[in-house]
């Protein structure tokens, strides 16, 4: 059984707070990039390069790529063969307190959701943990803004709705979003599971890197039709029309009752913020 120190979760969730939101993933800048050889739109294609130039600042200067740090997300996978001395939850948030502190990064948490009270350390953070085979632990920081958060929706559909009308559902939702969520947008879908298990999917999608299809051919295929789809609406970047309104579309899915028929999306600005290590 291997051991993990209690600090080392604290230090490495605390730097990953700050590199998530300071640092844009390489996938993201080369999707943006890539998005200005089909853009006809000059106002598109300027605000695309001000995202970037954004981001080129925000990692020389190491300051927040949004002024909305986000709230924590974490995802954990813990290893059957390694433990920490001390309880992991408690390093984690230990971790996020002293990222936000330490990092200048905006506290967005209240204590309570209807009487308010700012926790001043933007904990607790979200936990999502699964036991894996192994003595590593692996942990990944998704910072989420509140703006494109507020433009997810979750539907109970009826088995009859097919693939099609999951197509649908995420289309008009993005439709209904338009420049809320800071278009170009990163779109997560989950299909299947329970009530909460297909938010938990659609999030987790968000994860992956532009460009990676899930590995089943036939929601590969649902992913890249999604995309076409949304990029026709013509909303564009910053909702001012375009071709980019997102950047990527990407597809979970899990085993579902007979008689259930979940969908989620999850909607992601231009900035991804994700960050992960493995220990």
């Amino acid at each position: 059984m291997r051991k993990v120190e209690y600090k080392k979760i604290v230090d490495e969730v605390a730097r990953l707070c700050m590199e998530a939101n300071y640092f844009l993933g390489e996938d993201v800048i080369d999707g943006l990039k890539n998005s200005l050889k089909n853009e006809d739109s000059a106002t598109a294609r300027d605000i695309i390069n001000q995202i970037l130039k954004n981001a080129e600042i925000a990692r020389s200067e190491k300051v927040p790529l949004c002024q909305d740090c986000g709230f924590t997300v974490v995802f954990l996978e813990m290893g059957t063969d390694v433990y920490v001395d001390g309880n992991i939850i408690d390093a984690i948030n230990d971790g996020v307190r002293k990222g936000y502190t330490e990092g200048y990064l905006r506290k967005s948490i209240l204590k309570d959701p209807i009487r308010g009270g700012n926790t001043n350390d933007n904990t607790p953070a979200i936990v999502h943990s699964q036991l894996v085979s192994g003595d590593k632990i692996k942990i990944t920081v998704a910072p989420k803004g509140g703006g494109s958060e507020n433009m997810s929706a979750v539907k109970m559909g009826k088995p009859a709705d097919g693939i099609e009308g999951v197509k649908d559902f995420v289309v008009n939702q993005v439709i209904r979003a338009r420049a809320n969520p800071c278009p170009p947008i990163i779109v997560g879908v989950g299909i299947g599971g329970t009530f909460e298990y297909v938010t938990y999917l659609a999030k987790k999608a968000l994860l992956r890197n532009i460009g990676e299809r899930n590995p089943e051919p036939f929601y590969a295929d649902v992913e890249r039709e999604l995309l076409e789809r949304i990029n026709k609406t013509g909303i564009g970047p910053m909702g001012l029309g375009g071709r980019t309104t997102a950047l990527d579309v990407f597809v979970e899915t899990h085993p579902r009752h007979i008689a259930s028929f979940p969908a989620a999306v999850n909607i992601n600005c231009h900035s991804a913020r994700h960050k992960s290590i493995i220990i």
